[in-house]
């Protein structure tokens, strides 16, 4: 008798399973985003000047590069 009751649980647990998902996307008002927007790293930290990130970038990246950190 107890395999059949755990036999009929098993699809009321997989049932009720899926029924806890959360909606995770944000709502959508007259086809635009409803949520907040995010700025960008150069709009926060470069005062918006694109040109300024863009070459902090580069100057990272350049300094990450082997090649050119170990030729004298």
């Amino acid at each position: 008798m107890k395999p059949f009751k755990l036999i009929a649980a098993l699809p009321l647990a997989l049932a009720l399973s899926g029924c806890l998902e959360v909606e995770q996307h944000p709502a959508w008002i007259k086809g635009e985003y409803a949520g907040k927007e995010d700025p960008r790293h150069y709009q926060t930290l470069f005062h918006n000047d694109k040109l300024s990130w863009n070459a902090a970038i580069v100057n990272r990246n350049n300094q990450q590069n082997e090649y050119n950190r170990a030729n004298p």
